[in-house]
């Protein structure tokens, strides 16, 4: 009896969204080793706390695709890219990080509504609204580090920001939850 239910395409495109997610982890861990080599701690802590996130949702895939019955395929990874350069670069290279994970998250919805297939349309939602968030909290700490002088940033802003990032919320605010009454 044959238990898969996926077809092959989505099975594949799955398990590389996989491996792909456990890239992402390993690039916010290299990212949070650098970050802390540099002295910041706070931001250190941020970036291993999205390396642990990203590792979460390697593990979400994982367990869909078994639970649909499909083959999980482990591959290697590669290696991240070179330590950033500054505090910018870094938030720069997790923003375009982010959105290259959000395009192929797209490619797999279009994929699971192009087959019919609603069960992976209906998983890869949480995906859609889960790069929403990644983009804009990126995009609010380059906003962030803009204002705080960007490359030229002081060593106060730097600490300031470190500081501010050591327990900052890793959630953040969408378009879709605003009203208003809460702009």
């Amino acid at each position: 009896m044959e238990k898969n239910r996926l077809s092959n395409s989505l099975q594949a495109a799955l398990n590389t969204q996989m491996t792909k997610e456990a890239e992402a982890a390993q690039i916010y861990l290299s990212y949070a080793a650098w970050a802390s080599n540099e002295g910041y701690g706070g931001i250190a802590n941020f970036l291993f706390r999205h390396a642990n996130e990203e590792r979460n949702h390697m593990m979400k895939f994982l367990e869909y695709i078994l639970e649909r019955g499909a083959k999980v395929r482990v591959e290697a990874i590669p290696a991240p890219p070179k330590s950033p350069t500054n505090i910018q670069n870094c938030f720069e290279q997790v923003f375009e990080q982010e959105v290259d994970n959000t395009k192929c998250i797209y490619k797999i919805v279009k994929m699971s509504f192009d087959e019919e297939d609603w069960a992976t349309w209906h998983f890869m939602q949480w995906f859609v609204k889960e790069q929403t968030e990644e983009e804009t909290l990126a995009l609010n700490l380059l906003d962030k580090i803009k204002i705080a002088g960007g490359t030229n940033a002081s060593g106060e802003a730097l600490y300031a920001l470190d500081k501010d990032l050591q327990t900052k919320s890793d959630d953040a605010a969408l378009a879709e939850e605003k009203t208003a009454m809460n702009p």
